[in-house]
């Protein structure tokens, strides 16, 4: 093969024979002194055996895998992969007449660690979390196109604000195919509409993992009083008026997240006069509102840690944003509760929301322990790619 080697240390291969994606810096006996970052590499243990083909990144991860057998990373790989991924959707069925929003490519879940493809209508948003696949960009914005033929009209490159600093790529948002020209921005889940904005929205425009989790809280919303917190685009809040809630409250501290919510519901049900949102800090709408006021409350936070030492306060923070809601929701109330913290364990999340529930003394009852959706796959041989998690609680 053409690639540039690297050594590992000896016994140092034993993670890669279980296919775990990450070969980790402190693994490397020798590398090429040469090699530049995103450079794709050959692996090979100390005894000089090929173990795997991976993108070279400075960092505490110096390797993230594409392959386990020796081949080249050229068109056919890229084709082959999206392709694999594009009938997995089909086949789990979030491609659909009522359903054209969905996550085509989730990193290691798609054994392409380091890049992330959502799919809102005609348009593909691209983000890069690794310097190979921000150098592999084109080569895999073509296989985009081909793969997805007529379906497809815009790639869109968003990785300005996901790609390591220190790098120093200029890497620039921007359409590699395509342009705004050719989309209106809405696109479509479970029959509802939304306007997606990869222009200047969070991540690449929408939430697409809480699709699932919005159905079941649609099945829950019937006659009741709905309160999303942290509610971005709205999501949770149209499916909650499409089940027939009585009332609907949306709250976020982002003015701009709080009109993309009024949007949304419009766009679904104008005029429609049980919607209301407000731009306010979540801590303090939950303080200052009424026991009882709310039977039904949605707590889905954006990311309380991105890194290990931040995990304590994280946990501490989940906790108190729990405690308000255990003590206000009204007696039967049902509560949504998630941690979208890939640091913060399943058992660390559930031990912060039964100290909360503790401190409120009330009977709570676990429902639904939730998690991401299947266009969200988790790779067997890498548990680190689940990372949202979820309670639906009865308190009575």
């Amino acid at each position: 093969m053409k690639y540039k080697r690297i050594t590992l240390k000896p016994k140092k291969e034993d993670s890669l024979r279980r296919f775990h994606p990450w070969i980790f810096s402190g693994a490397v006996a020798q590398k090429d002194p040469s090699l530049t970052e995103g450079e794709i590499v050959e692996v090979y243990t100390a005894g000089g055996e090929y173990i795997a083909t991976g993108h070279y990144q400075i960092g505490s991860i110096e390797v993230r895998v594409l392959s386990f057998s020796e081949r080249e990373i050229n068109d056919s790989f890229w084709e082959e992969r999206l392709s694999v991924a594009y009938d997995m959707r089909k086949t789990i069925g979030v491609v659909s007449e009522s359903n054209n929003a969905f996550r085509l490519i989730h990193g290691e879940g798609d054994n392409l660690p380091g890049l992330i493809i959502d799919i809102y209508g005609y348009t593909a948003v691209m983000q890069s979390h690794s310097v190979g696949m921000h150098e592999n960009r084109n080569d895999i914005c073509k296989a985009l196109v081909k793969i997805l033929g007529d379906n497809l009209k815009n790639v869109y490159y968003k990785s300005e604000t996901t790609l390591p600093y220190k790098a120093d790529l200029g890497a620039e948002n921007g359409y590699l195919f395509g342009g705004k020209e050719n989309t209106d921005g809405i696109a479509v889940e479970n029959g509802l509409k939304f306007h997606a904005d990869w222009l200047k929205g969070q991540k690449t425009g929408f939430f697409v993992d809480q699709r699932d989790n919005r159905a079941l809280l649609e099945k829950y919303s019937k006659d009741r009083r709905l309160l999303n917190m942290f509610c971005y685009t709205g999501g949770f809040s149209f499916y909650a008026m499409r089940g027939g809630a009585k009332l609907v409250h949306s709250v976020d501290s982002s003015a701009k997240a709080v009109m993309l919510t009024e949007n949304n519901v419009q766009l679904n049900f104008p005029g429609d006069d049980r919607h209301k949102a407000y731009a306010e800090d979540a801590f303090k709408y939950l303080a200052n509102m009424e026991k009882g006021e709310y039977d039904l409350i949605i707590l889905d936070p954006p990311a309380f840690a991105k890194h290990r030492g931040a995990i304590k306060n994280a946990l501490q923070g989940y906790k108190r944003l729990n405690a308000v809601a255990f003590d206000k929701i009204a007696p039967g109330g049902i509560l949504f509760t998630f941690s979208c913290s890939q640091v913060i364990t399943k058992d660390a999340f559930r031990l912060a929301v039964f100290s909360a529930a503790a401190q409120s003394g009330r009977s709570v009852k676990i429902l639904h322990q939730l998690t991401q959706p299947a266009d969200h796959p988790i790779n067997i041989y890498h548990p680190e790619g689940e990372y949202l998690k979820g309670l639906v609680l009865y308190v009575e």
